[in-house]
């Protein structure tokens, strides 16, 4: 995993990221297991988004990320929750003990792991016959606003490979069969983006191949976004249709 990759970026990430749908937080309660009375380790956990909601639940949550900035701005907005512990670790190397947690969850990182060195690792910290959860937002590929922004930053931004780093344009989009120990659980869940144009921009400038204020086009790419933005809200509102993509197995 590359901490490098949101360096300086972690004010705009807790700003304008998603968080995930109650129907999703509520289906890891209710049909996964968890409980007020797990450990939790949300590893690549960032700002601190889903360890949030978790914590919110109930549940101790090791909130694991590499990167300080993140890391960071996580702790100051998680230091009321008494079951948050905040560790300076990644994906391959958490530093947490062996056998200690319950459950583990991914949220928007995992197509940034080393796939063979995670699951060795999940098999160290986790119990016996415990569950991974993986979870993305992602968008609706097919659909002519999103085409519209993916062009956009194709054109504009050179470490661009697709939305969530291309996870969601290859061809076998869920097939983690190398990753997971047999059959996985696959669940969607509906959690459309509703932006005013501060907030589209924002959240686009908030991904890790984004261009940065210095950067020679930055003001090009900022006036593409406002143009479609522009062409597609409605009333001071735009609607990116978006799903909750949610992965839950053994490893």
């Amino acid at each position: 995993m590359n901490e490098n990759k949101f360096n300086g970026m972690g004010k705009i990430y807790s700003k304008y990221r998603l968080s995930y749908p109650f129907d999703f937080i509520d289906y890891l309660f209710t049909d996964v297991g968890i409980s007020q009375r797990s450990i939790i380790a949300d590893i690549g956990s960032g700002t601190g988004i889903l360890t949030r909601q978790l914590l919110e639940k109930g549940s101790k949550v090791y909130g694991i990320e590499p990167n300080a900035d993140m890391r960071d701005i996580a702790e100051t907005n998680l230091n009321n929750f008494l079951g948050f512990t905040s560790v300076n670790g990644n994906a391959e190397n958490t530093t947490i003990d062996d056998n200690s947690v319950d459950y583990i969850t991914v949220a928007q990182a995992f197509h940034w792991f080393d796939r063979e060195r995670f699951k060795k690792e999940c098999q160290r910290i986790l119990k016996p016959e415990e569950k991974v959860i993986l979870v993305w937002n992602i968008r609706d590929n097919n659909n002519e606003l999103v085409i519209e922004n993916y062009e956009v930053n194709r054109k504009y931004c050179p470490n661009f490979k697709g939305f969530s780093d291309g996870m969601y344009g290859k061809t076998n989009k869920d097939d983690f069969s190398d990753f997971f120990n047999g059959k996985y659980e696959t669940k969607v869940f509906p959690n459309n983006l509703i932006f005013d144009m501060d907030e589209f921009i924002g959240r686009n400038l908030s991904s890790s191949y984004a261009l940065k204020s210095n950067d020679s086009q930055y003001n090009n790419y900022v006036n593409e976004l406002k143009k479609i933005y522009k062409k597609y809200s409605n009333n001071g509102q735009l609607i990116m249709p978006n799903l909750t993509r949610s992965y839950v197995g053994d490893v």
